[in-house]
Order: structure tokens, then sequence, then C-alpha cells
């Protein structure tokens, strides 16, 4: 074959790196995007980020401005009627006299202290106080750590110390020890030098349980229990003896808890030899109890939801805002740009130029971020208005398509502005996301949202009679009597994402 040059006419599509940062930008969460601008601010000496002081100064010298402008403000006279010195004072005592005198260079064996007089306390501004409290907070506590505290302040011998902390090691962050006494004897006589066969063994299963008795009853009541039962028999355990119903719930816990977990109750009043009024009083005192102690116990740092936008009602209107809290100001430093210099290929203002063009494209980045989140979240309130005045029974059914063609975008695009994006609401804070759902055919030929359907089946459950709780199907009759066309799995699919037991679970003598 030989070599030959051929034309031919087509159509490509190119991501400049422009768009590649707008969309990587607009696909960050709050927390994401600020640490992506502090990383730009620290690599790109264009850019300088204003604190909140620097920017309440901002915006004063800007409204003054504005202010002078319009011919309000005369800047030239800030002294009060009657003290017509205080200008003049102030200047004075802004200057003050630590400034005076300040030489050149400092002498070789003298410091910076020595040279100049440190600043008057008035000028100190206290740190934020929601910062520093959350910076001085202690770190989260495990159960571990909870009980080897009490350890430490409990009298107890080596061996017996060396074998609670062995259970504690043990013990999962529901406080229920995880690992059989035979595996811990096994563990704690390996340790102290035996090969743990049950012939060599050094500390007998005794011992053992004597430890774990008193760890037991460390705080929370219940922890290192080695099932729901024992957990339960310990924390009643505690109750004074003339607690009424008391002798009845210890039978029931250590002898028909299984009938109690079905809500069999005639069988286990029957069992048990008791009243339903007794049975009654029973249950409440069982249901007192905490059937996983450790959950008391935090073991992570609680997170905190920042939303991105803000919907509030004003004049029966919804208005949609961003929320300038959560988006750090960026601005090009002009002390820098002023450096650069036209028709100058030196090196210095070669890369001055480069970093001022990247400065400018991260911010239009942001303000097109900004400005496609606000579009979006505004459409979706305007959508959804019957949510936010009536509820989730008013939700609309809506999907990706519908916001794209809406705000003439992309899905692709509506997906990442809704993804980690949150909007504050009079009713809660919810995802973006939240307000997208399936839609359900309904006798009318109108669509009803599964949000709308998900919150009829929680009310149809909170009014239902306990002695005779709705079943799927039942609930499945009731929406369809509503012109609602929905199958029992269905019906069971949205009870589950509500975290709603089944009917025969959620059955109550009252």
């Amino acid at each position: 074959m030989k070599p030959s040059l051929q034309l031919k006419i087509g159509q490509q599509l190119t991501m400049t790196p422009q768009l590649q940062q707008a969309i990587r930008l607009l696909q960050l969460s709050t927390l994401d995007l600020q640490q992506e601008i502090q990383e730009t601010v620290e690599s790109n000496p264009m850019l300088e980020a204003l604190d909140h002081v620097d920017q309440q100064a901002e915006d004063t010298r800007d409204a003054a401005e504005n202010l002078d402008s319009e011919g309000k403000v005369d800047k030239t006279d800030f002294s009060e009627p009657g003290n017509p010195n205080e200008a003049e004072s102030y200047e004075r005592d802004k200057d003050g006299d630590w400034s005076d005198n300040i030489p050149n260079e400092l002498a070789v064996d003298s410091g910076w202290e020595d040279i100049y007089q440190s600043m008057p306390s008035a000028n100190y501004s206290a740190p934020d106080t929601a910062s520093s409290f959350e910076t001085n907070a202690s770190a989260s506590e495990s159960i571990q750590d909870h009980l080897h505290w009490q350890l430490n302040l409990t009298p107890m011998s080596d061996t017996d110390r060396f074998i609670a902390i062995t259970i504690i090691d043990s013990v999962s962050s529901d406080g229920y020890l995880n690992e059989s006494l035979e595996s811990i004897i096994g563990s704690v006589n390996s340790e102290a030098g035996g090969n743990g066969n049950p012939e060599d063994r050094i500390i007998e299963q005794d011992e053992v349980e004597a430890v774990l008795r008193r760890l037991q009853h460390f705080d929370p009541i219940g922890v290192c229990a080695r099932d729901l039962g024992e957990c339960l028999s310990i924390q009643l355990n505690q109750f004074p003896k003339e607690t009424p119903a008391l002798e009845k719930a210890k039978l029931i816990v250590a002898d028909h808890l299984a009938l109690l977990g079905s809500r069999d109750f005639s069988q286990l009043m029957r069992r048990a030899k008791i009243k339903e009024k007794e049975l009654q009083e029973v249950i409440e005192l069982i249901q007192s109890l905490n059937p996983k102690p450790g959950d008391t116990i935090s073991s992570s740092d609680p997170e905190y939801i920042i939303p991105d936008v803000v919907a509030r009602k004003v004049n029966d209107q919804w208005l949609v805002e961003l929320n300038s809290e959560t988006m750090p100001k960026v601005r090009i430093n002009s002390t820098y740009a002023a450096l650069v210099r036209r028709a100058d290929n030196s090196n210095d203002n070669t890369y001055l130029r480069n970093h001022l063009q990247e400065a400018r494209w991260f911010l239009k980045s942001l303000q097109s971020r900004n400005e496609t989140l606000l579009k979006v979240a505004t459409k979706i309130i305007d959508v959804q208005r019957g949510f936010l005045d009536y509820g989730e029974e008013a939700m609309k059914p809506l999907v990706l398509h519908d916001i794209a063609k809406a705000v003439d975008m992309h899905e692709s695009t509506i997906s990442r502005v809704t993804t980690q994006k949150f909007i504050h609401t009079p009713a809660g804070v919810f995802e973006l996301k939240y307000f997208f759902s399936s839609q359900v055919d309904t006798d009318s030929g109108m669509g009803c949202s599964s949000t709308a359907i998900r919150a009829i089946i929680k009310k149809l459950i909170a009014a239902e009679k306990p002695r005779k709780p709705l079943s799927d199907s039942k609930i499945a009759n009731i929406l369809a009597e509503q012109g609602i066309q929905v199958a029992r799995r269905t019906i069971a699919k949205y009870r589950e994402s509500l975290m709603i037991p089944p009917s025969n679970e959620r059955k109550r003598l009252v």
C-alpha cells in the first residue's frame, strides 16, 4: 500500500480544561468544595481568601462608598456634635506610642519584644465561640475506653485485671461479648504462659465467670452480656424488689423471651400463668430496659449538614437563595495582579500571567457552579411547592429529565448538581435528590409520587389499632380504594424503607 493523504470532514467534542474544571467543581459537596478552594488558594499566588472579618470590612467599605456616591455620608467628618476633637484624638490613639522611633535594624542580641511593645488588649479579637468549642471538644469515646476507665478505678488483683482486659477487648460496639468463655480462657492462658490445652489451664472457668459478673455491673448496666436474655436479666436485677411485675418479668425474660419477641401474647399468658393486665405491666417494664447498652456510649463524631441553598416564604412566594456562609470568599490579589506587565515575556511575568489566567478561570467556574445550583434548586422548589405547603403527601412525581428540560441542561448536569447538595426549608434540611421520586399510576390518570405513598403508609400505620395492625395486603387495599394501584410487594418495600416492622411485630396489647 502506498501512503496517501485524505481529507475528511467530521465533528468531535473536546472538553477544554476550563470545562473540565467547571464540571469537577459542580459535583463537589460543600466540604469538598471548601477544601478544593483552600488548596487552589495555597497553590495560586493570584488568589486570596477573605475571612469573615475581612468580608465584613469590605462590605462596610462598599456600603460607605455607595452611600457617599449618593451624597448621604460625608467621609471627612466622623465626629459627633459636642466632640469636635474626637477624630483627632482617635487618630492619635490609633497610632499610639508603641510604634514611635522604630529602628531600621535590630541589635544582634535583642529580640522583637525588646523593641516593640505588645498591642493593647482592646485590639484583641476573641476566637469564634462555635469553632473554639468544636476545636476543644474531646474525642469520641468507645465502649472499650469507657470500660477501661472504670476498670482502672476498680480494686482488683493482677490476674483478674488481666482477665478483665481480655474480656473488654472482646466486647462489640453494642455492648455484647462476642467471644465464648472457652475462647477467652484459652487466650488468657496463652498470654499467661500456658499452651491453651484444657489439661494445662492456668486460669479456671469459674475465675473468668467471676470477673465477667463484675464487668457486667459496670456502666452501662448489662454490658458484657452474652445474649439478650442475660442482658435484660442483669438490668432487671438492679430494680428494687418492690417493683411491680418484677418477678414475672424475670420469669418471661429467662424462659419465654422468644414468645415475647414474636408477640404471641395468648401463648405467653398461658405459659407464664398471668393475666392480660399483668402482662401489660411486664411488657412496659421490659420495654424500659436497654437491649443494646453499648449504644449509649458514642463511638463516632457527630456529622453536621450545612445546607447549600435556603428556601423561605415571603409574601406567599417561595424564594430560593444560596447560603453565603458555606461559600468561602475568594478574590484576585490586586497587588500581585498589578505586577503583570504587557508585552513582557520574561519568566517571572509569564509565571504571573499564567496564574492570573488560571485564577480568573477558577473564579468563573465558581460563579457558574453557584448560578447552576441556584437555577436548579429554584426550579425544583417551584415544582414541589405543594410539599413545602402541605407536607410529603403533596409531593409530586419528578425525574431528572423534567428539571433538565425546564432549565435547558443535560440530565448528567442535573445529577451532579443534586448529589450531596442540601437545601434548608421550614420542614427541615433535605438533599436535593429527595425531591425526585418515581410515578405510580392512579385511577384518575394523574401520577402519584412514591414519596407521597410512603407518607400515606406511615400515616395509616400510625393510626392503626395496636391489637390488630394493618397487614401489607390491607394497606394495598386501602390505597386501591383511594385510586392508587400499588402491589403488596411494593408496600412491603416502602414499609421497610421507612424502618417500620411487619404487622406481627407491631402487635401490642394496648
